[in-house]
């Protein structure tokens, strides 16, 4: 007995055959991919280093406990500078600013772009022309050159001052990005029934609107984290804040290069710091990637049907992905059509046949 058309019966299926994406698709909708794995494992594991990290710094960071510009060693696990200090313990102790400056001017930034955005698209006219002018002036302002500027009136600033100063130059580019989305979803039906309702404005927005816009949220805030980590080492780098107040991985990088590190062949100096930059960067890039799978269900939908289509070609099927006709063109003719969903590669007579036996 011929399946209907449309559906897919895998009572069947060959042996050793997989089946559809269809089939298991409910089943494997919530599971993760190794990338997400992977950035949230690296971004844990830096956190808890920046956490712990002091407490197990085996010396202090600022004084002399070795000779100088040795290599790594049992008592010194990354060598020391040129003037005796540890580098492990200064790596130890700069991850814990590092992080903290890049995740609260992430979370600023992000903060700023939602009120902004999400406000400027749901209120419309003269509002939104207003907030979106003054989210477009900083997107067009070099984003480095005014904070070095506004670093300049704060040479003596804690972390907290320069994530502030970082935040204001990394928070217009999510609010466009939010605002072109609450554009969107402002002109759909059940925000119009939540209207109509009585809803408050403020209801709306947060429950109707932001749930929508998770995915936007959540990559605005790691890709700002990873702005402002970076901005932050280019700005220590430079000695553009005070590189003597605290340690951080630009800060090593800084005394590296002005002592020359590079050229006496110390590697060990500044390879750890610039290393964990990249490491850092790399889990953020892998989280974003992996939540927005995890809430875009197209962009899930396709990594299953991509992976269902390589395991198939693995096995030597090949996939036949075809839009049926449609079922009054169906009735017209006075045939039925059973529908192939596979088709093996040795095998180039499977085609649609009519329930006559005749070929189309």
């Amino acid at each position: 007995m011929t399946a209907p058309v449309g559906e897919r019966s895998t009572a069947a299926a060959p042996p050793g055959v997989p089946l559809s994406p269809g089939s298991r698709r409910r089943r494997r909708s919530t599971r993760l991919s190794p990338k997400t794995y992977a950035g949230f494992g690296l971004l844990g594991f830096f956190l808890l280093l920046a956490i712990i990290g002091p407490a197990l710094a085996p010396y202090n960071p600022s004084t002399s406990t070795g000779p100088t510009l040795a290599g790594p060693s049992w008592h010194h696990l990354l060598g020391t500078t040129q003037t005796d200090q540890d580098i492990f313990s200064e790596l130890l102790v700069g991850a814990r600013v590092t992080l903290l400056i890049g995740f609260l001017a992430g979370a600023i930034a992000t903060a700023l772009s939602v009120i902004v955005g999400v406000t400027a698209g749901y209120l419309g006219g003269w509002g939104d022309e207003g907030l979106s002018l003054f989210a477009n002036l900083f997107l067009v302002i070099p984003a480095l050159p005014l904070v070095i500027v506004l670093t300049s009136y704060l040479p003596h600033a804690g972390p907290a001052a320069i994530a502030v100063v970082i935040s204001v130059t990394g928070w217009a580019w999510g609010a466009k990005l939010l605002r072109a989305q609450t554009l969107s979803i402002r002109r759909r039906d059940y925000i119009e029934a939540a209207r109509i309702a009585g809803e408050r404005t403020w209801r709306i927005v947060c429950f109707e609107i932001l749930p929508n816009e998770l995915a936007i949220v959540a990559s605005s805030f790691l890709f700002t984290v990873l702005f402002a980590i970076l901005t932050q080492v280019a700005l220590d780098f430079l000695g553009l804040v005070n590189v003597s107040g605290a340690w951080t991985w630009g800060t090593m990088l800084y005394w590296a290069q002005s002592d020359s590190a590079l050229n006496v062949g110390a590697w060990w100096w500044f390879v750890p710091p610039g290393l964990c930059v990249a490491l850092v960067g790399t889990g953020l890039a892998l989280a974003n990637f992996g939540l927005d799978e995890l809430i875009n269900p197209r962009l899930r939908t396709a990594g299953l049907s991509r992976k269902s289509d390589a395991k198939l070609a693995r096995l030597g099927f090949t996939p036949v992905h075809r839009a049926l006709p449609a079922a009054p063109t169906h009735a017209r003719m006075g045939a039925t059509f059973t529908a192939v969903q596979r088709r093996a590669d040795d095998d180039p007579a499977a085609t649609p046949v009519h329930s006559n036996g005749s070929t189309r």
